[in-house]
C-alpha cells in the first residue's frame, strides 16, 4: 500500500471553491455560471498553450486568438441560434493558419503551430460548453451537481483502490500509476455517488440509468485523464500549472470533466432525463428537506474534492 501525506492545501482549496461553486450554480443567474465556465476555460486554454510553447514563451498573438476563439465557442452554447457552428469552426481554422503573421516564430514550426493553436479552443471550448447546455435544462443545476459529484468520486475511488491494490498497469507508457484495480475502484465509487445522487436530488434516475451513468462517467473520465497525461508527458512536465494549491493547474483539475461533461450530455439527450420536469415531489421540493440534502451534497463534494489525489 502506498502512503501519502495529507495535503492541507487541498482541503483549503476545497473549502473555498466548493461553497462558491455551489452558490453560483444553485442561486446565481445563468450568466454567472457562464462566467465561471468561461474563466475556467480561458485559464485551461492558457495552460494548454504553455505546454507547447514552454521553451520560447507564449506569443501574445496565440493567447489573444485562443481566448477569442474559446469565448466564441462558449457563447454559441450559451446563446444558440446566433453564429452557426460551421462559421465558428471556419473562423478558428483560418485564424490558426494566419496567426503566424503576428507570432514571430520560425517557419520550422509552420506545421505544428496552427494545429496546436486551433486544437486548444476546440478541445476545451467544445467540451466545457456542454456544462452550459446541461445548466440550461429544467433543474439543470441538479444535473451539474450530479456530474461533478460522480466525476470526483470516480477519481478518488480510483486513487485509493489503485494505491492499495493496484497490480496490473492500465497505461504504463502514458500514466504508470493507473491500474486496472484503480479503474474498478473508481467505478465502485461512481456507483455509490450516483445512487446517493438519486436518493438526494435526482429521483428521476432509474437503476439502469445509475449503472449506465456511473460506467460512462468512470470510463470517459479515465480517458480525459489519460489524454491530459499524454500531453503533459510530451511536454515533460508533471502539472499543467500551479494555480490551485495541492492540485496543480486548472487543466489538471478539469481533465476528467472535459470528457465526462460531453458524454453525460449525450447520454442525457438519449434518455428519460431529458423530460421537461424531473418529477420531483412537490412537497419535498417546497420543504427544507431538499435544502438539507443539498447541504449534505456540499460537504460530500468537499470531501471528494479535497482527497482526490489522482492528479
Amino acid at each position: 500500500m502506498i502512503a501519502r501525506r495529507w495535503d492541507r492545501r487541498r482541503v483549503y482549496a476545497a473549502l473555498v471553491f466548493i461553497p462558491l461553486f455551489y452558490a453560483l450554480v444553485r442561486h446565481a443567474p445563468p450568466l454567472a455560471f457562464f462566467a465561471l465556465v468561461a474563466v475556467a476555460a480561458l485559464l485551461s486554454v492558457e495552460e494548454f498553450y504553455r505546454l507547447y510553447f514552454r521553451d520560447e514563451g507564449l506569443p501574445a498573438a496565440v493567447m489573444t486568438f485562443g481566448f477569442g476563439a474559446t469565448a466564441l465557442i462558449l457563447a454559441s452554447f450559451q446563446w444558440p441560434g446566433g453564429i452557426s457552428e460551421r462559421t465558428i469552426v471556419l473562423a478558428i481554422v483560418i485564424g490558426a493558419l494566419l496567426h503566424r503573421l503576428c507570432a514571430r516564430r520560425t517557419v520550422t514550426h509552420g506545421l505544428m503551430d496552427p494545429a496546436v493553436v486551433a486544437f486548444g479552443p476546440l478541445y476545451i471550448g467544445l467540451c466545457l460548453g456542454h456544462l452550459l447546455l446541461t445548466r440550461a435544462l429544467p433543474d439543470g443545476e441538479f444535473l451539474i451537481f450530479g456530474l461533478f459529484l460522480i466525476t470526483w468520486a470516480a477519481d478518488t475511488g480510483a486513487y485509493y483502490a489503485g494505491t492499495s491494490f493496484g497490480r496490473h498497469k492500465l497505461a504504463p507508457v502514458i500514466s504508470p500509476n493507473k491500474t486496472v484495480e484503480g479503474l474498478a475502484g473508481g467505478l465502485m465509487a461512481a456507483l455509490l455517488a450516483v445512487f446517493l445522487a438519486r436518493a438526494w436530488f435526482l429521483p428521476v434516475l432509474t437503476v439502469t440509468d445509475c449503472v449506465a451513468v456511473a460506467s460512462l462517467l468512470t470510463f470517459s473520465g479515465l480517458l480525459g485523464d489519460l489524454a491530459e497525461s499524454a500531453m503533459k508527458r510530451g511536454a515533460g512536465v508533471k502539472d499543467s500549472g500551479g494555480l490551485i494549491p495541492g492540485h496543480g493547474g486548472m487543466l489538471d483539475r478539469l481533465d476528467s470533466l472535459l470528457f465526462t461533461a460531453p458524454f453525460s450530455s449525450m447520454y442525457r439527450s438519449r434518455s428519460k432525463v431529458t423530460e421537461s420536469s424531473m418529477k420531483r415531489d412537490t412537497d419535498v421540493n417546497n420543504s427544507g428537506s431538499m435544502f438539507n440534502r443539498l447541504d449534505s451534497l456540499l460537504f460530500t463534494a468537499i470531501f471528494f474534492y479535497s482527497v482526490s489525489f489522482v492528479k
